[in-house]
């Protein structure tokens, strides 16, 4: 399949996937005669992998190590299991802040008035 299809197939765009090839994360396409590159099944599903990843806001870094992992049939799911848990943990944190910062701004439009008048409880936080 060609690029354009693979694209298709895997979610990705053609350009991400010469990307992930550039920088190692995939071995680089079967060159057919006429130069046009050209994706196994196995290429598909390596990519349909690491697009799922990305979406769960893997690091290239991260994707490349479970990709290793797909890639191996001997491989333990304990090991795929702990970098998931890993990832859990980095987006509870996050949601934490994040709840955090909801928090901030909520207390910041509490103290405005939001009129016509020039004093601005939130500038006057900021600035502080």
């Amino acid at each position: 399949m060609n690029i354009s299809e693979a694209a298709k197939a895997s979610g990705l765009t053609a350009k991400t996937i010469r990307y992930y090839e550039s920088i190692g994360l995939i071995k680089p396409a079967r060159r057919l005669n006429n130069g046009y590159r050209s994706y196994s099944e196995e290429d598909i599903g390596s990519l349909k992998l690491i697009h799922q990843l990305r979406g769960f806001g893997f690091s290239l870094s991260e994707c490349e190590d479970l990709l290793s992992l797909y890639k191996k049939p001997d491989r333990q799911s304990r090991d795929v299991k702990a970098k998931v848990a890993v990832r859990l943990e980095q987006v509870r944190t996050k949601i934490n802040e994040l709840e955090q910062l909801a928090d901030s701004l909520e207390q910041m439009l509490d103290s405005c008035a939001g009129d016509d008048q020039p004093e601005c409880g939130i500038i006057d936080r900021l600035v502080e």
